[in-house]
This record gives structure tokens, sequence and C-alpha cells, in this order.
């Protein structure tokens, strides 16, 4: 893997055993892999929000529906771990989306701290209009299926990596 990384910054064998963090050097802002995602997530949400706009819809709006998509009648605590956000940031989306006809909100009757998320037929319909919404990303990147599932996988790792170091 370093001699990967070696011919990709162009650093020559020599320098073999000499620190990482000496190599690569990311005291330039655009040279930092944080700013790189960052700016590759900006740029998805300005390439998905006509189509999104379109289907009345926000972007983190969209991420709570396609959890629901994948397993309806979830809480919102189950919602925000599967989004790793917090409860308190996905309450408001899913109101939103309650207010547009696509969920409805219901207390379990088992324990009334819970709030099951269900979707509305509107809420299921509304799946296959965004089928298409890949498609996007594929003819503005100019990648192929099989290039964006393979740098989705190297980004999945690099996340879980980073989040079960922390999680000690």
């Amino acid at each position: 893997m370093l001699s990967k990384r070696k011919s990709y910054l162009g650093i020559s064998e020599s320098l073999r055993g000499i620190p990482q963090c000496l190599i690569w050097n990311q005291s330039r802002w655009d040279s930092q892999l944080c700013f790189s995602l960052y700016g590759t997530t900006i740029a998805i949400n300005r390439a998905y929000k006509p189509f999104l706009e379109g289907l009345g819809i926000t972007y983190p709006q969209y991420l709570v529906l396609s959890v629901l998509w994948e397993g309806d009648g979830q809480t919102i605590s189950g919602i925000a771990d599967r989004l790793a956000l917090e409860p308190s940031t996905i309450t408001p989306l899913v109101k939103r989306l309650e207010h547009a006809g696509l969920v409805v909100r219901q207390r379990s009757t088992r324990d009334e701290r819970q709030v099951g998320v269900h979707l509305t037929d509107s809420g299921k319909a509304l799946r296959s209009r965004t089928a298409c919404l890949t498609d996007t990303l594929l003819q503005r990147s100019g990648m192929t299926v099989e290039e964006i599932i393979s740098l989705n996988e190297r980004i999945q790792t690099f996340r879980k990596a980073l989040t079960e170091y922390g999680a000690d």
C-alpha cells in the first residue's frame, strides 16, 4: 500500500522509513482529504438539488426517506443511527416530511417514548421517482457504474475504520 501511495505522490523509494506525516504534506487546504470529501459532498448536493426540488424534498429529507424505503416503521433514533446523526437533527426533517404528506409519526403503544416513522402511500410512491438520481452522478462525473461503486466501497471502508477507531 505504501508503494502505491508513494507512486501516487511521486515520492522516491529513498524515503522509505520516513514518517508518513512528513512525506504527505497537507499544509495546503486543497491537498487535505477532509476538504476533498467535503467539497465532493457539496458538489453532489448541488447536482441532486434541482432533481430533488422537483420532487419537493431536500437532500437530508431524501436520506431519511431512503432509510425508510429500506425498512419502514423505524424510530427517530433508529433513523439517526443509520445516518450517523443526532435524533434532534432527524426530528425536524421528519416533521417536514410529515407536513408534506410523505410520512406519519406514531407513538409506540409499548413504549410511549418511542416514535415510529411510517411511509404514506405518497412516500412509498416517491421511491420510484428517485430511481434515476444516480444517473446524475454518472452523467456529471463521467465515471462508470463500476467506478462509482468501487469509489463508494473505498469511502465506506475508510469511514468505518475512522468510526471504529474512535469507538475505543
